[in-house]
């Protein structure tokens, strides 16, 4: 069996807005194996956003449990967080949030700064991720130098580059066109052919379908959590 990667326990999230409380999570529990390949969905304040910044590391739970690799990870401080996150979590966001002034190689390079690997190494690992995600002969652009699509592709190689425990997806496709949508939808299925634990964050049924497992939320509980019948049927 393959191992468990992710566990929430009874995981609840409660914010004060004035003098309300927001219940955005009431009692999660979920896992998630090693390759397992989870999309999580739902409308407006269905919680999905939260239910993301918890798993990120991003956020702490109000109550209840996180285990990410065997450890719990729901009571850490910030900078215990930051080391989780920087070790264990890549990061795919809609707007891709590259350094503009920065090319391809030095924002793939920024996360090895961080996990203290020397120049030599970062630069090697770095080349060697954009030249897996089709790349190589854009490392030395700058962000406005790219397409869309490229530029997902670099916040891809940056997201891999420390060899994480999951890769979190949140809404990846946002800000693309339907063609470069579908080929950065096929890079994110090769990457889970090589073994990486996909979790994607989106609210389009299109998008979801790529993933292998549908975890639906509302109201800040789990709707519904089944396997993807039409996953052949997307895939051709």
């Amino acid at each position: 069996m393959p191992e468990e990667v992710i566990r929430l326990n009874g995981i609840t999230r409660h914010y004060k807005v004035g003098t309300e409380v927001v219940k955005a999570l009431r009692g999660i529990d979920l896992e998630i194996k090693r390759n397992e390949y989870v999309a999580l969905m739902g409308p407006s304040g269905s919680g999905k956003s939260t239910l993301m910044n918890l798993i990120g590391c991003l956020d702490t739970p109000t109550s209840g449990s996180y285990w990410l690799n065997g450890k719990d990870v729901s009571g850490l401080n910030d900078n215990e967080l930051a080391e989780i996150r920087n070790k264990e979590i890549g990061f795919i966001f809609q707007t891709f949030n590259l350094l503009p002034r920065s090319t391809a190689l030095e924002n793939v390079m920024l996360p090895l700064v961080y996990a203290g690997v020397n120049k030599a190494g970062r630069k090697e690992m770095a080349e060697k991720v954009l030249a897996d995600v089709q790349l190589a002969d854009r490392m030395h652009h700058k962000p406005n130098e790219l397409s869309g699509g490229q530029r997902q592709r670099v916040a891809i190689a940056r997201a891999l580059v420390n060899q994480p425990s999951i890769l979190l997806a949140d809404e990846p496709t946002g800000n693309l066109d339907s063609k470069t949508s579908i080929e950065i939808m096929a890079l994110l299925e090769e990457i889970h052919k090589k073994g990486n634990t996909i979790i994607l964050v989106t609210h389009e049924e299109d998008i979801a379908k790529h993933a292998h497992r549908i975890v639906r939320l509302r109201d800040g509980n789990i709707e519904t959590d089944e396997l993807n019948a039409d996953i052949s049927r997307v895939r051709k």
